[in-house]
Order: structure tokens, then sequence, then C-alpha cells
């Protein structure tokens, strides 16, 4: 069996990590940045989550495939960490007061609205050609399936430990409304990761492949594959229902925190939930390699399902902390589990073909269900306050009841994998 080297786990946590910290800003900063600074209307997050998704999953596709063909992941990966950060940093210069001048007849609060959408669908592009599509397709070539428990929970701390050091050293220039220094930090970081990429990613030979593009970029949608894939297919499905429970409540997150809980130390709070999360995830690795991925993937998905009732209930830092210890760490074993899952059934030699499939199924038909679910939730309870003279919808407990309820669904894609894997 294949060792993973120092060099290659260096890769995989530094290019990884770093690539978390744009994701994390990008899935819950851009949020709180929009609904602080331009609209506190929950539609413009959905339609922001929802485009992004959207570009997202269409860059993948393409990329992805176009990794493939060239035979090297590595230069996807450094060049586009190098533009992801440029356009990270460039939000910054957002603001209602510059739409104003550049659209002076336009409502300044939409426009400056409208140009983050766009803003975010450019920097997605960038960030899905280098992560989604080239950076998660060399980890399946570089890994093999008696190690990807181990790796995929791993990696699945990265993204809460990027919470974690964000919300514990800079959220604080967030609350005083230091967004221009805030983005720039993490956008001249993606940027230099770009850089140290060159020299540090190990060369991962993959063969070219000579299929037309656009052949290739249909080749996951031909019913002949999916019939001959079934077990792959029904794990995307699984991710997929996953992924819908987690975005009705995620999004709102931070803003939910802040606005209905008041919790002036919620990044404490948050710290000490991903910590734990973390843990559990590290430690449960191992686990999900021995005692089988779908086994782990149904005990996680019920700790999850308990977390999420116990946030629907608690209001105070302690039990907030307790409950979304359980919610953060059941979410981030399932994330191990089934990402595993996927890798192990993905074709070793179309692994770039498949992320944008993967991205159907994991980031764009989640993110344009789940928010839209949670917007409604929020605009059903009419909860909201006033600031400035401005009337504000608040995200409300029910989100929790809701992203349950959705996630009582993966039990039907796991329960038939694990019916084909006893046949």
């Amino acid at each position: 069996m294949k060792k993973i080297t120092p060099r290659l786990w260096t890769t995989f946590i530094l290019i990884g990590l770093i690539g978390q910290f744009a994701w994390t800003i990008e899935n819950m900063y851009f949020n709180v940045f929009l609904y602080n600074t331009i609209t506190t209307d929950p539609t413009y997050i959905a339609w922001m989550v929802a485009a992004s998704a959207v570009a997202a999953t269409l860059t993948t596709l393409m990329m992805g495939v176009a990794s493939d063909r060239a035979g090297n992941r590595k230069y996807f990966i450094c060049f586009g960490y190098l533009l992801w950060g440029v356009s990270t940093a460039a939000f910054g210069l957002l603001t209602v007061e510059n739409a104003a001048k550049l659209f002076p007849m336009a409502n300044a609060a939409a426009a400056a609205a409208t140009l983050v959408v766009a803003l975010d669908c450019i920097m997605t592009f960038f960030g899905s050609t280098a992560n989604d599509a080239a950076f998660n397709a060399y980890i399946t070539d570089s890994v093999q399936n008696e190690r990807r428990g181990r790796v995929e929970s791993v990696l699945a701390v990265l993204p809460l430990l990027a919470m974690l050091v964000i919300f514990g050293a800079f959220d604080g220039m967030t609350q005083r409304g230091e967004w221009r220094l805030f983005f720039g930090i993490f956008g001249g970081a993606v940027s230099l990761t770009g850089l140290i990429g060159f020299f540090l990613i190990p060369e991962t030979p993959v063969e070219r492949k000579r299929t037309p593009f656009f052949k290739s970029i249909l080749y996951g949608f031909q019913p002949s594959v999916i019939r001959a894939q079934p077990r792959l297919y029904l794990s995307l499905c699984a991710m997929c229902v996953f992924s819908i429970a987690v975005q009705v409540f995620f999004p709102y997150l931070i803003i939910y925190m802040q606005h209905y809980l008041m919790m002036d130390n919620y990044a404490m709070v948050l710290g000490v939930v991903l910590i734990v999360a973390s843990l559990a995830s590290v430690l449960m690795g191992k686990v999900i390699d021995r005692a089988g991925k779908l086994r782990v993937t149904l005990g996680a998905a019920g700790a999850m399902l308990a977390g999420l009732i116990g946030m629907y209930f608690v209001r105070e830092a302690v039990p907030v902390i307790i409950a979304g210890s359980v919610m953060m760490s059941g979410f981030m074993v399932v994330t191990a589990a089934l990402s595993a899952e996927i890798r192990d059934r993905t074709p070793e030699d179309k692994a770039g073909h498949f992320q944008g499939i993967r991205m159907i199924f994991a980031v764009m038909l989640p993110m344009l269900i789940g928010p839209f679910i949670g917007a409604a939730v929020i605009r059903g309870n009419a909860q909201t306050y006033v600031e400035l003279g401005a009337t504000k919808t608040v995200p409300t407990p029910e989100i929790f009841l809701a992203a349950g309820v959705a996630l009582l669904f993966v039990l039907i894609p796991v329960l038939l994998l694990r019916r084909r894997e006893n046949v």
C-alpha cells in the first residue's frame, strides 16, 4: 500500500487549509458583508449562494476535464490560487457609495448587491478551477482507497480550522467594519499560496486524455455511464441530500447568533464548537476506514440530527456549545465518510471528469435548494428588529428543524447503498 509522504501531507494541508479560508469567507462572511453593509433582504443572500453554486459547478465541469486533458493538475492549482486571491481582495472595494457612483441612475443598494453577486461568481470561477476541479482530482490521483478515510477526516477538519482562525483572530475586523483589510489579508494569503505551490506540490503523473472536450464534459451525464456506476451516483445522491440540509441553516448561522441569540461572544462559542468537531473528525478517520464508510455515515447523521434538534431549543452560550458540538461533529464525520465513499467509487482514470458531477450533487443543487428553504422559513416567522430606522429580518431557530427534516431523507440513498454492499 503506497504511503503518503510528508511532502504530500504538507501539500494537502496547506493547499486545502488556505483554500478553506477563502471558501469560509465566501460561504459565511460574504453573507454577513452583504447583510451588514448593503441590504438585509435574505433573498439576496439566497441568490448569491445559488449563483456562485452554478458558477462553481460549470467551472468544475469544464476545468476538471481540462486538467484531465492537460495531464497536469499542478498548474491549474497554482495559477488558480493566484487569481483566486486577487478576486477575493477585490471585495473590499464594493460599497453602496461606490455603486452609486458607478450607477447613478440605479438604486444604489440593489446595484451594490448585484456587484457582490457578480464578483462572487468571478471569484468562484478561479476558486473552483484551483480547488474543486484540480485539487480534488489531484487528491483522488494521489491517495489509494485504503487510506482515503484517514485523508478525508483530516481534510474535513480544514474548513472548521479555517473558521476557528477567522473567528478567533479576524472576526473583530468585520465587527468594526474593516472589510477592505479583512478581504485584503486573506486574498493575499491565497495568492501567496499559489506561488508556494509551484515549489511544494509533488507532480502526480496523469495520463492525458484525447477524448473531445465537450464529449468529456457530457460523459458523466450519459445514461450508460450512470447505469454502469450505480454506487457512485447513489453516493452522490446521499451527499446531495445531506448538503441540502446543511445549506438550510449554514448561510444564516452567524447572523442567527448575532441577531437572534444576541451573542456578543459568538466567535468564542463557535471556536469551542469547531475545536470539538475537529477532534471528533480526526479521531474518526481510522474508524471510517475500518468500520465502513456507510455505517459511520448513518451514525454520524443521527448525531447531527440530535444536534440540530438541540439547537432549536438552546439560547445560552453553554447549551449552544453542547448542541452545536454534537451537530457539527456529526456534520464533519458525515462529510468525511461520504467524500471517501465518492472517491472510492470514482473511476481512477477519470477523476477530473467526475469533479463537475460531484459539484452538481454536493454544491450546486444543495445551494440552489437549501438557502431558499432557509430564507422561506425566516420570512415565514417574520421576526424583525429596527436599526437606524430600517426594519431587518432575523433568522429564527426553525431553520434547524427544517434542516433536520431534510437530513432524514439521507436514509434513502445510504440504505440503498448498504443493500447493494450486502448483495
